[in-house]
């Protein structure tokens, strides 16, 4: 549920297909830039009403998966 949601999010902002978009892709795979994050990072914890303050440290789907598992 958590991973569906946030490839949406991806592939919405980033003009992706979401069946590209895989738990280990990493942010840099799939040509996100840091204010591509930025504006992700917004719609995330906006869905999941959580606050992502290190989101440098996120480099893939998975590791983004986690902390919204983690932190909601």
């Amino acid at each position: 549920m958590v991973f569906e949601k946030i490839a949406g999010i991806i592939s919405e902002k980033m003009d992706i297909d979401v069946a590209d978009i895989k738990m280990d892709s990493t942010f840099e795979s799939l040509k996100i830039d840091s204010l591509d994050m930025v504006e992700i990072v917004m719609d995330i914890e906006e869905e999941f009403d959580v606050s992502i303050e290190e989101a440098e440290n996120l480099k893939t789907v998975a590791d983004l998966v986690a902390f919204i598992d983690d932190n909601k």
